[in-house]
């Protein structure tokens, strides 16, 4: 089993971040940011859980979901990466979080 604690830590900072936001900053580009991010998750996740599926985009729910939306990608894939077989998740977790730390930095909150 892998600790996926600092992935799970990191996804949550950034989704405080969001909830907290005023619209404006959310309609100005944070909301996007996170809806990417959410959504490259997401992908990963479906990915390593049914590798040959396409995976199923996630969908646009708005500026005030996006929060919740990452939350929920990033669980996933936490617990995706946290149940693999030893040694196999490292490099993809160390890149996750990595994806995560990036996306909240350019997000500006």
């Amino acid at each position: 089993m892998c600790d996926t604690s600092e992935l799970t830590a990191a996804v949550e900072r950034f989704a405080d971040r969001l909830r907290a936001a005023p619209q404006s900053r959310l309609q100005r580009g944070a909301a996007a940011e996170g809806l990417a991010l959410a959504r490259e998750l997401a992908v990963r996740a479906q990915r390593a859980e049914e590798p040959g599926r396409e995976p199923r985009t996630m969908p646009d729910a708005g500026v005030f979901t996006v929060a919740d939306q990452l939350v929920v990608a990033g669980n996933d894939l936490a617990e995706i990466l946290r149940t693999a077989p030893a040694g196999s998740p490292a490099g993809e977790l160390a890149e996750a979080v990595g994806l995560v730390r990036a996306a909240a930095e350019r997000s500006g909150l």
